[in-house]
């Protein structure tokens, strides 16, 4: 019976360390290890062995991006596919623009819990629990929000100028499933899509050809 409490306590403390551990991305086990971009990936990118600086280096963040499209904003990534440095670090970042009445969809990140700092504007942000709360608030310049992993969440700019973000995350490939994206220009079956939200097939049809994409 003295082994019990014991045992007890083993298994809680090893279960907190395995839930702890799979947080975020997994812990390098060297320095460095520059993602080999064209190589086979399996779960993750392999190593090269030629690098430079400019494997550790992206300035695609220092200005404001196009906002000229159906949301009226422009999320432009500094991940492990733009940073082959970030390899097996487990942090990446992001810059977002907002153009006036600029909106950042509903949209999940399934490996990574989001962190964004207000550059410049007034945002109106929020996150949808699973028990279907929504937890908002109105930011402006220099605050700080966060977006638990995985949970639905969006930012729209409500302001009559332009707003901007930068966004830090806790893996080198966060993944981004934007809602309605997701559902709507994906191969869904309509049937599924009008018993989902209760419409009819012209609706699905009608908000396919507005989210398709613009041909050139």
């Amino acid at each position: 019976m003295g082994k019990t409490p014991l045992l007890l306590s083993l298994t809680s403390f090893f279960l907190l360390f395995v839930s702890s551990s799979m947080a975020a991305d997994p812990d390098m086990l060297q320095d460095i290890c520059v993602a080999d971009l064209t190589a086979l990936k399996v779960n993750g990118f392999a190593c090269k062995s030629n690098f430079t600086a400019d494997d550790f280096f992206f300035g695609g963040l220092a200005k404001p991006g196009s906002t000229n499209n159906t949301y009226g904003s422009l999320v432009t990534g500094a991940n492990v596919e733009k940073v082959p440095g970030l390899n097996t670090l487990g942090v990446s970042m992001s810059r977002i623009d907002y153009a006036p009445g600029g909106l950042n969809p509903p949209h999940t990140h399934p490996r990574a819990t989001e962190i964004i700092f207000v550059l410049e504007g007034i945002l109106d942000v929020g996150f949808i629990t699973t028990a279907n709360v929504l937890i908002s608030k109105t930011i402006t310049k220099g605050d700080v929000f966060v977006f638990p992993r995985g949970l639905v969440h969006f930012q729209k700019n409500n302001q009559k100028v332009p707003a901007a973000v930068i966004s830090g995350f806790n893996s080198q490939l966060p993944g981004t499933q934007s809602i309605a994206l997701t559902l709507f220009t994906s191969s869904v079956p309509d049937d599924v899509l009008t018993k989902a939200f209760q419409i009819g097939t012209k609706e699905v049809e009608k908000i396919k050809s507005k989210l398709a994409p613009k041909k050139s």
